[in-house]
């Protein structure tokens, strides 16, 4: 399965604890779509978060996460890693 990063701006000051909730949030309705979240990385400063997924294709996981109430900026295909 095709595996995505997605970039959201915008989230200034993000906790811990909204970060999980926000993930949390994805991974209750991900298998609507076919997605499997990975794992979230935040930076409260810049208010960035990115997040790893599986998923069918890049509107899936714009579709979850819009439904989540966090819609991404970017959503990025990965077809090579390491």
């Amino acid at each position: 399965m095709p595996r995505f990063m997605d970039v959201h701006h915008g989230m200034h000051g993000i906790t811990p604890e909204a970060l999980h909730a926000a993930h949390q949030a994805d991974l209750d309705i991900q298998a609507e779509e076919g997605v499997d979240f990975q794992h979230a990385w935040a930076d409260p400063d810049s208010g960035t978060v990115w997040c790893l997924s599986d998923a069918p294709d890049a509107g899936a996981v714009q579709r979850i996460h819009e439904r989540a109430g966090h819609p991404p900026t970017e959503v990025f295909a990965v077809p090579v890693e390491a």
